[in-house]
C-alpha cells in the first residue's frame, strides 16, 4: 500500500520518529499494509465516510482508511511520540485527517461526531480496548452515534464478544453485545504481524447496532450481568441474592438453580425490567 499513497513504508516511519511501542499504553504496532486495508475494508465502503479512530499510533491504519476513501478520519493518539508521523499522513490528505491528543476514555465521542453518522474502526489499545466497548453499547439513547464499529481485540475478548448461552466465552460482554448488536468476528490476525509481536492472536470484531432492541436499562442490565456473572460457578439463587435473588428469579419466572452462562440475553432483559 505504500505505493498507493506515496508515503514511505512504516518501518522507515516508525525507525525515523524512534517510536518504539510502549506496553504502558498497550501497543502493539500492524505493520503489514495489506493486513491494515483488510481491517479498514471489513467496515464495508469507506466512500465519504467520517471515520473515528482510537490510538493510530505510526498510522498504518489511518493511511488504509484513507486510501479507500473516507471523507474524513478524526483520530484520537495518547502518545505524544507519534503525532509528527500522524501529521505527515495529515500533510499528504490535506483537510482530511484531524489528530486529537488525548485519553479515549475520557473522550466525548458523540461530541467529536457532531450528529453526523461515524464509523469507529480501530487496532485498540489491549488495556482499554472492553471499556471503551462497553461505554460505546450503553449510551441512553439509541441506536447510537456510530453506525458501526470495527475493532481489533485478542481473539479471547472477541470470542467472549460473540459469545451466547451455553457457550464457556459467554458473559457480560456477550449478554450486552447480544443486546445491542449483531457481532461476528472477521479474521484472525496472527502475532508476527505486529510489532512487538504479543503473546496472542488477536482477531477483529465487526459490530452493528441492532435498530430496536429489547426495551430495557442500561444500568439495570448492567447490575444484573454483574451480579450472575460475578460468581457464575455458583446458582442464580445465590449469585442473584444482593438484587432480590430466589423472590426476583420468581417474578421472571426463571429456576433458581440455574447459572449464568445459561441464561438468554432476553432472560437477562427480563430480570433487569423487574429490578
Amino acid at each position: 500500500m505504500a505505493a498507493l499513497d506515496g508515503l514511505p513504508p512504516l518501518r522507515e516511519v516508525i525507525a525515523r520518529h524512534g517510536l518504539d511501542a510502549k506496553k504502558a499504553l498497550g501497543q502493539n504496532f500492524l505493520l503489514d499494509l495489506n493486513l491494515t486495508q483488510k481491517v479498514a475494508r471489513t467496515a464495508g465502503s469507506l466512500e465519504g465516510a467520517t471515520v473515528i479512530e482510537v490510538g493510530p499510533g505510526p498510522g498504518g491504519l489511518t493511511r488504509a482508511i484513507l486510501a479507500l476513501g473516507a471523507k474524513k478520519v478524526i483520530a484520537i493518539e495518547r502518545d505524544a511520540r507519534c503525532l509528527p508521523a500522524l501529521q505527515e499522513i495529515a500533510d499528504h490528505y490535506p483537510g482530511r485527517l484531524e489528530v486529537i491528543e488525548g485519553d479515549a476514555l475520557k473522550t466525548d465521542f458523540e461530541a467529536l461526531a457532531k450528529g453526523e453518522p461515524v464509523k469507529i474502526i480501530a487496532n485498540l489499545p489491549y488495556n482499554v480496548g472492553t471499556q471503551l466497548l462497553v461505554n460505546w453499547l450503553l449510551p441512553r439513547q439509541w441506536p447510537p452515534f456510530w453506525q458501526s464499529l470495527t475493532l481489533m481485540f485478542q481473539r479471547e475478548v472477541g470470542q467472549r464478544i460473540v459469545a451466547r448461552e451455553d457457550d464457556n466465552h459467554y458473559g457480560r460482554l456477550g449478554v450486552l453485545c447480544g443486546w445491542r448488536t449483531e457481532a461476528h468476528m472477521a479474521f484472525d490476525i496472527p502475532p508476527q504481524a505486529f510489532t512487538p509481536p504479543p503473546k496472542v492472536t488477536s482477531t477483529v470484531v465487526h459490530l452493528v447496532p441492532i435498530e430496536k432492541p429489547l426495551p430495557c436499562d442500561p444500568d439495570k442490565l448492567e447490575k444484573v450481568t454483574l451480579a450472575a456473572f460475578g460468581q457464575r460457578r455458583k446458582m442464580l439463587r445465590q449469585s442473584l441474592k444482593p438484587i432480590g435473588g430466589e423472590a426476583l428469579l420468581g417474578r421472571a419466572e426463571i429456576d433458581p438453580q440455574r447459572r449464568a452462562e445459561t441464561l438468554s440475553v432476553e432472560e437477562f432483559c427480563r430480570l433487569a425490567n423487574l429490578l
